[in-house]
């Protein structure tokens, strides 16, 4: 599953630029993303709905996540990403903008179902980007500046609409930020074009539409693979702890403690300090490791194993009282569930270079039909029950699963042997 091991033809400075443009776009990913949860207890009032109903939000906007990782990971393998990065990214800001016209609930079922389908290309394109770019090596590094995106994203965005809203409640008023964030995708596109040439990122060995039988082979080798089958457990785990925190940690500090929207928002803010500051050190000390002794395999081990004991502490913070406790808590919890991503990547990336469009495409479809749901069940049992405890001390402990899944499937052979993916 894997080839001889390729010096990326770019100089240091060139490459870590284009680390941090991928950076951009995944924090204008984030924030077209997170602006909804941000204005949840809002748009829910507004428009009368329930804790479920929401969370069906949620849920088609996994469903459209699903669909559009597989068809953007096949992409991403046949069209040169130069191209279809923009394509992409177009895409989910003209959704984002459409949905601050929304009428109803039906009117934000479409939109979050689009939206998702158009945000889940980021992923493939970015990520064939940093394997074509960065050496081995380098790439745990490159996937936490890329995946710290999100926290830079989730970090701006409340306090982007705290300055657009305010204390306004008028009827309506959260939808101006929608238009402004949804407004925002058409620079990067200009700098994207700008910094990338054509040609820059054609692996050798993309796919072409003659390939059918080398295709054809590595989809079966792919079913037959205990590492693949690692990671779809590693990626419904992370990603459902990670979505579930995401959709419904405003909810819970303003429904479930009792804080007012303002307070939500700068802490929201804080939190995803935490996440990026913790997705940034877990890159960090994989680095550090590897470059210690520690082979890179067993550094991302250590690393996601560290960060899979922190996103535990939701069984703590479900048990705390509103305070500064409980708040210090969830920051630890941010730290490590955000870590979890660059790791996921990087043994992602381990399966080998020539078909990692698909891969990462296929593992997402399958996280997203997996844990989508899980957003209608977590409302309605908030509905039942009447608190967001009971889901959240549960959910923290699926990193831990993982960990299990990956020491009992991928053996240390087969890492020895990926080390030059």
């Amino acid at each position: 599953m894997s080839i001889a091991p390729t010096t990326p033809p770019y100089s240091a400075s060139w490459k870590w630029w284009g680390s941090g443009l991928l950076l951009l776009a995944t924090m204008i990913n984030y924030m077209d993303r997170q602006t909804l949860a941000n204005l949840s207890v809002r748009i829910t009032d507004e428009f009368g709905l329930s804790q479920e109903q929401y969370g069906d939000i949620e849920l088609v906007f996994g469903w459209g996540f699903a669909i559009g990782s597989l068809t953007f990971g096949i992409l991403a393998d046949r069209i040169n990403v130069r191209a279809l990065y923009p394509v992409v990214l177009l895409g989910w800001s003209a959704v984002g903008f459409a949905t601050g016209l929304s009428r109803g609930h039906g009117s934000l079922l479409a939109c979050r179902a689009i939206l998702g389908f158009f945000e889940a290309g980021h992923w493939p394109c970015a990520l064939r980007t940093t394997q074509a770019t960065l050496s081995a090596s380098d790439r745990l590094m490159g996937n936490s500046v890329l995946q710290s995106g999100a926290s830079l994203g989730a970090i701006f965005t409340p306090l982007v609409i705290r300055a657009i809203v305010g204390g306004n409640t008028a009827p309506g008023v959260w939808r101006l930020p929608f238009l402004i964030v949804g407004a925002a995708g058409a620079v990067w596109v200009i700098a994207w074009l700008a910094l990338v040439r054509r040609g820059d990122l054609k692996m050798d060995g993309q796919t072409t539409g003659d390939d059918s039988a080398r295709k054809s082979a590595w989809w079966t080798g792919l079913a037959g693979d205990r590492r693949f089958w690692a990671l779809v457990i590693m990626v419904v785990c992370i990603n459902s702890v990670w979505q579930l925190i995401r959709a419904w940690l405003p909810k819970f500090l303003q429904q479930g403690r009792g804080y007012d929207e303002a307070t939500m928002l700068y802490f929201n803010s804080a939190y995803y300090v935490a996440t990026d500051v913790g997705c940034l050190l877990a890159g960090a000390l994989g680095l550090w490791l590897a470059r210690h002794g520690f082979q890179a395999h067993r550094a991302r081990l250590v690393v996601f194993g560290l960060c899979s004991i922190l996103a535990a502490l939701t069984t703590v913070a479900a048990a705390l009282p509103r305070g500064w406790p409980l708040l210090g808590v969830l920051l630890i919890i941010g730290a490590g569930t955000l870590g979890l991503f660059p790791c996921y990547y990087s043994f992602t990336q381990e399966m080998g270079r020539q078909h990692v469009g698909k891969a990462t495409g296929l593992l997402a479809t399958i996280a997203w039909v997996a844990s989508a749901p899980l957003q209608k069940f977590f409302g309605r049992l908030v509905d039942q029950t009447g608190s967001f405890d009971l889901g959240l001390a549960v959910i923290g402990w699926a990193p831990c699963v993982a960990l299990g899944a990956m020491l009992l499937l991928w053996r240390h052979g087969e890492a020895q042997n990926a080390e030059t993916a």
